[in-house]
């Protein structure tokens, strides 16, 4: 599927070749935010930026708490996964509203679909987030990673997929988009060829639109402070968690959840084998760290976004099922 969206001051431009049209989109003279891996896929765009910044490893609002003083421009684009994408629109909130992020995703993580961001270190956490002003993905970049990272990646996608139609704040055009972002990431599951990962892409941007409207509970609280407390990373840990917060999801929405259900099957189970990944073990997080987790969770004000909601112990017990 090849696209042009204009969702209101937000410009989508969606389709293999779509990187073809960036210097169109983005002019020349921004500043460009990426990493090492990232320029290698695309080198043209530090062409024509006016300044390039290699966003190094660490959180979102940390690394962005770093580079406030040195990344200067009015167009911040993000060349990279979810952190890159989250960084530039970070410094973007915080250098106020004439600067605009723009983000050229190289992962399934959909962040370039969302308002949902930390805040840069020391920023006021009153500040208005910021959502990327203009999106080029590009299936031949968004979903290049090799397979097992890829299905890291789809299963946080399909994490979004799941749990916005079940929030406080879903509604039906997000549970649409959600719905069919769910069949298509399950039909890009296997990832043979570029048909293939053009479904992954295109589901996992439409399952990023669901989410950033009906935001988030249980599944992707766990998840993010798994990365958080736990240090894992943001794809593997919605990977490994998602058969275990489905069913949590299950127990509380069970009518809202059978077209889910009947959409992805078990696809998260797959795509968990697909990543290489048996559970939270494989991700580097010793089990006595499982209890700090789920403090840390259970202080998140999301959860009240899928309620009722969970307990410590309810926590706690997913995170030890999954581990």
């Amino acid at each position: 599927m090849d696209f042009r969206w204009q969702d209101g001051e937000r410009l989508i431009r969606f389709g293999r070749g779509a990187l073809a049209e960036a210097s169109e989109l983005l002019g020349t003279g921004y500043t460009l935010l990426t990493t090492e891996r990232a320029l290698h896929a695309a080198p043209q765009l530090a062409e024509s930026a006016a300044t390039v910044h290699h966003v190094p490893p660490g959180r979102v609002d940390e690394v962005a708490g770093q580079l406030r003083g040195a990344v200067r421009g009015e167009l911040l684009v993000a060349l990279g996964g979810g952190r890159v994408v989250d960084v530039a629109k970070a410094l973007a909130a915080a250098a106020g509203p004439t600067v605009r992020a723009a983000a050229i995703p190289t992962t399934l993580s959909a962040a370039e679909m969302t308002t949902v961001h930390r805040h840069a270190a020391g920023v006021d956490p009153a500040t208005p987030r910021v959502r990327a002003a203009i999106v080029l993905n590009d299936p031949a970049l968004s979903a290049s990673q090799p397979v097992p990272e890829l299905a890291a990646s789809a299963g946080n996608a399909l994490a979004h997929a799941v749990e916005a139609p079940v929030t406080v704040l879903a509604n039906p055009v997000s549970t649409l988009a959600a719905l069919d972002g769910a069949r298509r990431l399950v039909a890009g599951l296997d990832a043979g060829d570029a048909s293939d990962r053009d479904e992954l892409a295109l589901g996992a941007l439409l399952s990023g639109y669901a989410i950033d409207s009906a935001l988030y509970g249980l599944s992707h609280v766990m998840s993010q402070t798994l990365v958080r407390v736990g240090g894992a990373a943001h794809g593997p840990a919605n990977t490994a968690l998602l058969p275990h917060t489905l069913a949590a999801l299950e127990r509380r929405f069970p009518d809202r959840l059978v077209p889910v259900r009947v959409a992805i099957g078990d696809a998260p189970e797959r795509l968990r084998a697909r990543a290489g990944l048996a559970g939270i073990r494989d991700l580097g997080v010793p089990r006595d760290a499982l209890a700090a987790c789920a403090d840390a969770a259970a202080q998140r004000a999301e959860l009240d976004l899928t309620p009722p909601r969970a307990t410590r112990e309810e926590l706690l017990d997913v995170y030890e099922a999954a581990w």
